[in-house]
């Protein structure tokens, strides 16, 4: 049976995405959509990066592109980042790259810049890391950069009124675009869920790997998921991002 897995932020989280894919009895015959934020966070970046290049050898991958993931291709591709990148995650990163070689930097390069900003499936979903402004979708987007900093789209969800029904005028148009809408960037934590999330038609895939959460990966068919063990246990003597959590 050929499934299609969806996967929430790793934040270098090597040891939690070992987890989930073996938990979840990957196959070469699975699709893989990742939905960004590769890095930034816990200690092994580099580690999870070289684990998706050869996955993609193996398997159909998506990678869509996170808000972290420019900046840490931008450090790849000129050797310094901003301050507000490395005060966030972005320390961890540049120490995983420590002892790998010039030619191995530039091949993570190239994935970051292979990367999509969204992806549109045969069945009309849509696979986006934070989300989108334009009531005609992603495509009319004026500014690029909410494809990984927006959180209107699933705050839109979270707050609407469970009573509203598709029909109605006050209905987001914007939801109405697409048969489903799968995203991360904003930890379901925030609302006190420790798993995927489904508000209106769209699923949050962030369950806040980053800090105290776990990384989940789910069947997007059947919404059977796996879980990896809560990141601070899989790095006992890190801290990951947990002091941060408000500059997400």
């Amino acid at each position: 049976m050929n499934r299609t897995l969806v996967i929430g932020d790793i934040h270098g989280g090597f040891r939690a995405l070992e987890q989930v894919l073996e938990r979840a009895e990957v196959a070469p015959n699975d699709k893989l959509i990742f939905l960004g934020d590769y890095v930034d966070g816990w200690s092994e970046s580099f580690q999870v990066i070289q684990t998706l290049i050869e996955l993609s050898e193996k398997n159909n991958c998506i990678f869509i592109k996170g808000n972290h993931d420019v900046w840490c291709e931008d450090w790849l591709a000129r050797g310094e980042g901003p301050g507000v990148w490395l005060s966030n995650g972005g320390k961890s990163t540049v120490d995983s790259y420590e002892n790998y070689s010039q030619e191995d930097q530039e091949l993570h390069l190239e994935f970051f810049q292979r990367m999509k900003s969204y992806h549109v499936d045969d069945q009309n979903r849509l696979f986006i890391h934070a989300g989108y402004s334009s009531m005609h979708g992603p495509e009319k987007e004026v500014y690029s950069s909410n494809y990984r900093w927006d959180r209107t789209l699933w705050e839109t969800a979270v707050a609407m009124d469970k009573k509203l029904e598709k029909h109605s005028m006050l209905y987001p148009k914007r939801l109405l675009l697409y048969k489903e809408i799968f995203i991360g960037h904003t930890p379901t934590l925030y609302i006190g869920s420790k798993t995927p999330t489904n508000k209106a038609n769209i699923w949050n895939m962030d369950t806040g790997a980053a800090f105290t959460g776990a990384l989940s990966i789910m069947d997007i068919d059947t919404n059977e998921f796996w879980q990896s063990d809560p990141l601070p246990s899989l790095y006992p003597n890190e801290k990951g991002r947990n002091g941060d959590m408000l500059n997400r």
